[in-house]
């Protein structure tokens, strides 16, 4: 029985001493593992004629963006010469009422010439 007893001891110490190692290795747990899926973009293969082709398109582009802004900047002078020519116009216009009612004024007659001429531009 003392026999019986002692082996029970041991196997029961053995049993311990096994969980004891068991819960020591289920504590630190296993070792970490990380995945990386890196995003990277590889950009397709493309021919000579590709590369001409879209290199036209964008020089294509920029010159139309450079017709469009200069367009631009042509009808703001031609609005600003037109508004100066109206101006120039008018003072013409008193000019020519003022040296009317000078020559009135002084008696002097003009040719009809002149005025035909005036008269048809």
């Amino acid at each position: 029985m003392k026999t019986n007893r002692t082996v029970v001891a041991i196997v029961v110490f053995v049993v311990c001493c096994v969980m004891v190692v068991w819960f020591s290795t289920s504590i630190q747990g296993s070792q970490k593992t990380y995945e990386i899926h890196p995003n990277v973009d590889i950009p397709e293969y493309s021919t000579d004629i590709n590369r001409i082709v879209n290199a036209y398109e964008r020089l294509m582009e920029r010159y139309m963006n450079l017709t469009e802004k200069n367009l631009t900047n042509i009808e703001v002078d031609l609005q600003n010469t037109a508004v100066k020519l109206d101006s120039i116009e008018t003072k013409l216009t008193e000019l020519s009422a003022r040296t009317a009612r000078i020559e009135k004024a002084l008696g002097i007659e003009q040719d009809k010439r002149s005025v035909e001429k005036g008269s048809r531009n």
